[in-house]
């Protein structure tokens, strides 16, 4: 099987994708995955870092930006259909899954007007404007919350979670157990978190009593690097302070409890990883979709959330403090956090994708006995 998967910008939208190509690809030497996606976008670093190959397309955001960023945007839509188009035309995909952010969209629309399956994979409970459309042209919409199937036609919608990578699986069978020193993982998303950052320095200030028990794993985004580092050793707090985590099965492994933002990606880990933790949705989100998702996992018992413009750093050394004393607590949130983990959400959507190729090109897919077709080096 041939698959494009279409989308990024963030770990949220790419994350979920390289996951299902991990998959794919290590179902059959021959299954190939290739990305479409944008140079802007987080994908240009992590998917050639995966070994996958990657196409560009030229797509803007449109929602959420300024009226010339939007100009901007509209005018080379167009220019971007015609660059899926071509670059479809030339890989000749068995299936198209599109995991959300810029690319997605033309590529989607591309593969549905050459009649190749199309899928999309929306990983928030409350969807976005482009999977909403894109919903009504696709033969299958994979959701992760059940609260975002009113959204789609409700013959096409298949609940199975978000895909999560092959590495971060191995902590779904790992048992509770509790370190010597208490760590805290904080995360601020793929490209870190401004607020999130300040919050946890001014709770260093309050939690002065047990900075001999604590250690933090921060991940801070590029541009707070410094200013964070600076924060730890000036107040005398045991901290690996990095820009980026590439190991997140260890990060989590170690971790007793984890402050973050609620990107779906973020809490399907959290889930299969299963962890504790205090979420602090980000407010700018699209639709505030992010407190959406956080609001089901406080639902079910899994985590804490706190809004951003209520949350003083005193009272998150309050609650960093009380779960540190409370390991019972903790303990109950990881099992309620594993409930509604599901590690099996790759397989389940790749089974799918595989049927839609039989059932639209056959066992053999597009590769006909036949017929060979040259791939593009």
């Amino acid at each position: 099987m041939r698959m494009v998967i279409a989308g990024g910008g963030t770990g949220g939208h790419l994350f979920p994708g390289i996951a299902l190509a991990e998959e794919v690809t290590t179902r059959h030497p021959k299954n190939e995955v290739i990305f479409v996606g944008t140079r802007r976008g987080l994908e240009a670093r992590i998917v050639p870092e995966c070994g996958y190959k990657l196409e560009l397309i030229s797509a803007r955001g449109v929602k959420g930006v300024g009226p010339f960023k939007l100009l901007l945007a509209l005018f080379v839509l167009p220019l971007s259909f015609l660059e899926s188009w071509r670059i479809l035309k030339r890989y000749r995909p068995d299936v198209v899954v599109g995991v959300g952010g810029y690319a997605s969209g033309p590529v989607v629309l591309a593969a549905w007007a050459q009649r190749v399956p199309t899928a999309v994979q929306e990983q928030n409970a409350l969807p976005g404007l482009a999977n909403r459309v894109l919903g009504h042209f696709v033969k299958v919409v994979f959701i992760a919350f059940s609260e975002s199937k009113a959204y789609f036609p409700g013959r096409k919608v298949q609940l199975i979670g978000n895909p999560i990578r092959r590495m971060l699986l191995d902590n779904y069978l790992r048992s509770w157990r509790a370190h010597d020193t208490f760590t805290v993982l904080v995360l601020g998303g793929s490209q870190g978190a401004q607020a999130v950052n300040t919050r946890v320095l001014e709770a260093l200030d309050d939690l002065s009593q047990l900075k001999g028990d604590l250690h933090f794993v921060h991940q801070t985004g590029t541009r707070d690097l410094d200013r964070v580092r600076e924060g730890y050793s000036g107040r005398g707090f045991s901290a690996e302070v990095v820009d980026f985590i590439s190991d997140m099965s260890s990060a989590y492994a170690r971790a007793e409890l984890v402050i973050c933002r609620a990107g779906a990606a973020t809490l399907a880990e959290l889930t299969v990883c299963k962890k504790a933790a205090i979420l602090i949705p980000y407010p700018y989100a699209a639709d505030n979709h992010q407190e959406v998702n956080a609001q089901a996992m406080v639902t079910n018992g899994a985590a804490l959330m706190f809004r951003e413009s209520e949350l003083t750093g005193r009272t998150l050394a309050e609650q960093i403090r009380r779960l540190k004393a409370d390991p019972g607590a903790l303990k109950k949130m990881e099992r309620q956090a594993a409930l509604l983990g599901r590690p099996e959400a790759s397989k389940e959507l790749a089974d799918v994708c595989v049927q839609m190729m039989v059932d639209t090109w056959g066992p053999h897919g597009r590769d006909r006995p036949d017929k060979k077709r040259t791939l593009p080096q």
